[in-house]
């Protein structure tokens, strides 16, 4: 028996709990029993819960991983899968020189001073131990690639390096999850690819060159999969990688397990919580600690209306549709601080012609022959520039000129060209697409205006502009295509710049872009050892937070392909490290 604070709970107050989530409530002392206990308790299956689970099952201390869903895997799952690791070992074997100062140098320039979300002590645990993750992970037979020409997203700054610090999981045959192949969600790609190949695949159309490049890589997994695998690429990969290997290690994992409160001891320490299951409410005592790994809040359209700035919706976001901030509103409820709640993983983001799915568009805006523009007409940023950062660009510049909608116009080039999400290049649009306004197209530049109701002669004016600077190579508003991270997605093909081309073949489109997500940058504070923290400073004995549900060491930048998942995956690590050393 454990004495704590147990909520009487009628039937009416416990189905209004259990259909809102969890409140996270302090409850009035009295005597129960719990269900079960373990030594680590993981609340969330994403990539971060479930390294987590691995480094507990390897330092011989029990765990249990509740997930609310039926499947696992979060948002990672449906993530591009990269993990930014600066001087990871794929790298090391590479030759590619990193360093601890040079690494620190460019937290320094590209986040600055956010406050204790990213302070010194948090970089420099990030730093020393996100290497030692790979390398534990690597020592269970996880097989990274690493993502060698992928540069950081701010090349220009110190520190920075122009590829390396990035890497991804090796393609997976899911037949090898057996049984488990059920917890693992279906995956909308066709065929498995990895993250680093999105490039060239988007432009295979471009030239013979990229054809021939693209089969390279295209028909070694169709033959794979002719001989019977069933090959996964991406975040799908990376969650069935670690999956596989929690099985080998008999991880226990359930699903449909709700976080309902935490149970908490009357010191104010957390050691236990009670969770929603398909048998009812079960309580699970945690010795060493609870590790919240239960994502952001932007499926919440309540804490999305609350937070970040207007206007907002559920809609524009890539990220899974259960994301919806029941970590944090739990930690809130016990006193827990939060950080950078207003921000969020942005991205331009327009809806699939096809499916009507949001698309978070990365190669397409790099490419040539295409623009984003306001409702005036005019560009207002480096339509290639780093996703994040081009979503502050659409809310900065909607504080003056209607942009929300933003428009991402293009000729008929680019369409020839370049896939716009499942549109494959040279596709029409579908009559629906067109209907629906997920789509427009005319033969002129003004009549494109007209259609969409932004100003004809400013979006006539910004062409004739753009064109003009597209045959010089040399973008004078904005610089687009004169950094190596611009050019990362754009088409060597095209010259002199590889990220512009004039819009001056018929017909044009225009596809409506909103300030879409991968999910949302804010959550609970947590220290370097990823104990969340109280406003004053204090620790809330036994709760630890990682990935979207504390608050990102990023703030507001984006370093590098997988700023999201590597510090998710590495603050695991550390948290389970620092419970497995607890007296």
């Amino acid at each position: 028996m454990f004495l704590l604070r147990s909520l009487p709970y009628s039937l009416r107050g416990l189905r209004r709990q259990w259909r809102n989530g969890p409140r996270g409530l302090a409850t009035v002392q009295g005597q129960t029993s719990f269900g079960e206990e373990t030594d680590v308790l993981i609340i969330g299956s994403g990539a971060g819960g479930l390294v987590a689970s691995l480094r507990a099952k390897t330092n011989g201390l029990n765990v249990i991983v509740a997930e609310k869903c039926k499947t696992i895997g979060g948002s990672s799952v449906m993530s591009g899968g990269a993990l930014w690791i600066p001087m990871n070992p794929l790298e090391r074997a590479a030759g590619i020189h990193d360093d601890h100062k040079s690494v620190l140098k460019y937290f320094e320039q590209a986040v600055g001073d956010v406050g204790p979300a990213s302070s010194i002590a948090r970089r420099r645990a990030f730093v020393d131990n996100a290497a030692k993750m790979i390398e534990f992970l690597q020592s269970l037979g996880f097989r990274f690639r690493l993502a060698k020409d992928y540069p950081d997203y701010y090349p220009w700054l110190e520190g920075a390096i122009p590829g390396g610090r990035s890497v991804e999981s090796e393609l997976f045959d899911t037949k090898k999850l057996g049984d488990w192949q059920k917890l693992l969600p279906p995956t909308n790609v066709p065929l498995a690819f990895h993250m680093q190949d999105n490039g060239i695949l988007t432009r295979m159309a471009s030239s013979p060159s990229a054809m021939a490049q693209s089969l390279y890589k295209i028909i070694p997994t169709m033959v794979r999969n002719m001989l019977g695998q069933k090959l996964t690429g991406m975040g799908h990969a990376l969650v069935a990688q670690l999956l596989y290997l929690n099985r080998e290690l008999k991880a226990d994992i359930r699903t449909e397990n709700s976080l309902v409160e935490f149970i908490k001891s009357p010191d104010g320490a957390i050691f236990g919580a009670n969770f929603k299951t398909p048998a009812g409410l079960r309580a699970i005592h945690a010795k060493r600690g609870i590790l919240l790994a239960t994502g952001g809040f932007a499926h919440n359209l309540a804490m999305r209306q609350q937070h970040l700035p207007a206007p907002v919706s559920t809609e524009w976001s890539s990220s899974h549709r259960d994301d919806t901030g029941d970590g944090i509103r739990a930690g809130m409820c016990i006193g827990a601080a939060t950080a950078l709640l207003d921000d969020a993983w942005w991205g331009p983001t327009f809806f699939d012609p096809v499916t009507g799915r949001p698309v978070f568009t990365l190669s397409e805006r790099a490419r040539p022959y295409c623009i984003i523009v306001d409702s005036m007409g005019s560009r207002f940023m480096n339509e290639a520039q780093s996703y994040t950062d081009a979503g502050h660009a659409m809310y900065a510049r909607n504080r003056e000129v209607a942009t929300i909608p933003a428009w991402f116009v293009m000729d008929a080039n680019h369409r020839k060209r370049y896939p716009l999400g499942s549109l494959l290049a040279r596709m029409e649009p579908p009559k629906q697409a067109l209907a629906e306004g997920r789509m427009f197209k005319a033969d002129t530049i003004k009549d494109l205006a007209a259609q969409i109701g932004i100003s004809p002669g400013g979006l006539a004016n910004t062409v004739s502009r753009y064109n003009e600077m597209s045959r010089k190579g040399i973008d004078e508003d904005f610089g687009k295509g004169n950094n190596v991270y611009n050019s990362y997605f754009g088409d060597p093909a095209v010259s002199p710049n590889s990220n512009m081309g004039p819009l001056e073949k018929v017909p044009f489109y225009a596809v409506p872009i909103w300030p879409g997500d991968l999910g949302t940058k804010g959550g609970l504070l947590a220290d370097e050892f990823q104990r969340v923290i109280k406003e004053d400073g204090s620790v809330i004995q036994g709760l630890y937070a990682c990935g979207n549900t504390a608050a990102s060491i990023m703030g507001r930048a984006y370093l590098g392909a997988g700023a999201t998942l590597g510090p998710a995956t590495t603050h695991a690590f550390i948290a389970v490290n620092h419970m497995a050393n607890a007296s």
